[in-house]
């Protein structure tokens, strides 16, 4: 694993096969993490986990869809005692699974300074990196009941010793690529050229890559990977290209994106035939004022429509929920 990193493009034969019969699946992703300002500079202290109190809700809400929605949960949330409490059953019950996301600034041991480079995990030395991922680890492990198998990186920050650790772990699948999105102007990763369809990140096939899912819409659509980091000095025409229904990127997640968009986005993710499609969004947005997305209770009542939506469209085309030990039960090693 030591010459595998996530942000290479995967090697030829690498793609992952699924078992006969699998067909196409999605995944509800749910960034389980501490409120924080947003538009202020990252910063250890200061958070609180107010919102943890609204997974219940959720978690009831997805149990009825038939969905189990996998929490990648950070530091702050695995100590919270109040989410192990609301999660705990749930999880070891099958009706919702539980994995690992690093937010580096507010996980121990705390060695580094608290910066901008500094928030993505992967920039950080090897033994930092693994010693705060043990960490968290291991505290989700005692306090939720379950052996996490899952792993996304806060910030999308992965970095060249990422996937060695995780594979040390225990962790069977990282959904840290953010395909299509590329965060190396602040630091981070370039996930822009890498591929939707999952692979596998080392030869032994010891981890699997789930990347998160993110699609062009539009008449040039095709030209997309090309055209649009093109864009980024006059971004007001990205908004031009989708007004005219020329070209948008569209990730599946409720955060920013409409139901019609995000519709459109499922139509080409399923016409791809994409074996999985990997939805997200942040806990904080279950309460309003926490996140640019969810202000209001108004909001609030949206982003669970929006749900609701996105849950029906899918059954309309066909595309079940699945889970991480179903993924893996039906990965085809041969």
């Amino acid at each position: 694993m030591a010459n595998s990193r996530i942000t290479d493009h995967p090697a030829p034969g690498s793609e992952v096969r699924f078992a006969a019969g699998f067909g196409q699946r999605f995944v509800l992703t749910v960034d389980t993490e501490e409120e924080f300002d947003w538009s202020q500079p990252i910063q250890r202290s200061g958070h609180t986990v107010h919102t943890v109190a609204r997974l219940a809700r959720f978690q009831q809400f997805c149990e009825g869809a038939g969905v189990v929605p996998i929490y990648l949960v950070d530091y702050p949330i695995a100590t919270s005692t109040a989410a192990a409490d609301i999660l705990r059953d749930a999880v070891q019950a099958g009706r919702a699974e539980i994995g690992v996301q690093l937010h580096p600034w507010v996980s121990p041991p705390h060695e580094e300074d608290v910066s901008e480079h500094n928030s993505f995990a992967g920039n950080l030395p090897e033994s930092l990196e693994r010693a705060k991922f043990n960490r968290l680890r291991g505290a989700i492990e005692l306090n939720f009941g379950a052996i996490p198998l899952i792993y996304r990186a806060g910030r999308y920050g992965v970095g060249p010793n990422t996937a060695a650790i995780l594979a040390d772990g225990g962790i069977a699948i990282d959904s840290s690529a953010r395909s299509k999105f590329d965060y190396s102007y602040a630091g981070g990763p370039n996930f822009r050229q890498l591929p939707l369809t999952p692979w596998w990140i080392d030869a032994k096939r010891r981890l699997l890559e789930l990347p998160l899912t993110t699609v062009y819409w539009g008449v040039l659509r095709q030209l997309g990977d090309w055209l649009y980091p093109r864009m980024w000095r006059v971004p007001w025409l990205r908004g031009v290209f989708a007004r005219l229904g020329l070209m948008e990127r569209i990730p599946l997640t409720p955060e920013g994106v409409t139901l019609t968009e995000a519709i459109r986005g499922i139509d080409i993710a399923v016409d791809q035939g994409l074996p999985v499609l990997v939805f997200s969004f942040h806990s904080p947005s279950l309460a309003p004022g926490y996140t640019p997305y969810v202000k209001t209770e108004d909001d609030l009542d949206a982003l669970y429509d929006w749900w609701r939506g996105v849950f029906a469209y899918l059954r309309q085309r066909q595309v079940a929920p699945t889970s991480v030990r179903e993924i893996m039960a039906a990965v085809d090693l041969a």
